[in-house]
């Protein structure tokens, strides 16, 4: 019995390791890097007024699809922090979405110091075709998905790339 409940442990270890599911069904395979980004939206927005992709044009913008319930999410924060930190003076917009309220995900951006702009009530998830969280998007200074993944594996060397690539306009929203 005791062997059985270590297997249990393991295999819901490895799933929070992984990251979180959604419902949604699985998208066909496509791979998005060099693809236009889908235009965002959100019922409300922290730290910012509303976004749009199109008013970010010209600027790098690291989108990311989190949940509060999710724990790979929450690890991945302090990490967001810390890029909004080092490169928001240099035109990068950390944009992080959730299709959750307002009542819940305030004092969590408050409670992690969530300092970036974090859209609520937001399905943008679906345009995207997110199946998993966290999952991050880097979407160059012409609008396009340069790269995608796991904000925690290869995010920082993507970024910097895309820096040396086309550096962004400074000012406005971030």
């Amino acid at each position: 019995m005791r062997n059985l409940a270590l297997v249990g442990l393991a295999a819901a270890l490895a799933v929070l390791a992984a990251g979180c599911k959604s419902t949604a069904p699985e998208p066909p395979a496509t791979p998005a890097a060099d693809r236009a980004a889908p235009e965002i939206e959100a019922a409300y927005w922290l730290n910012s007024g509303p976004l749009t992709l199109a008013g970010l044009r010209g600027k790098i913008v690291v989108l990311e699809f989190w949940a509060t319930w999710c724990p790979p999410c929450k690890r991945s924060i302090p990490h967001l922090v810390d890029l909004h930190r080092k490169y928001g003076e240099r035109g990068v917009v950390i944009v992080s979405l959730t299709d959750e309220a307002r009542e819940t995900v305030e004092p969590f951006a408050k409670e992690l110091g969530m300092t970036y702009a974090v859209g609520g009530g937001s399905k943008s998830g679906a345009a995207y075709d997110v199946t998993g969280i966290p999952h991050a998007f880097l979407i160059d200074p012409a609008g396009a998905i340069a790269w995608e993944g796991h904000p925690l594996q290869g995010l920082d060397e993507a970024l910097e790339a895309q820096l040396k690539k086309t550096p962004p306009r400074t000012g406005g929203a971030n």
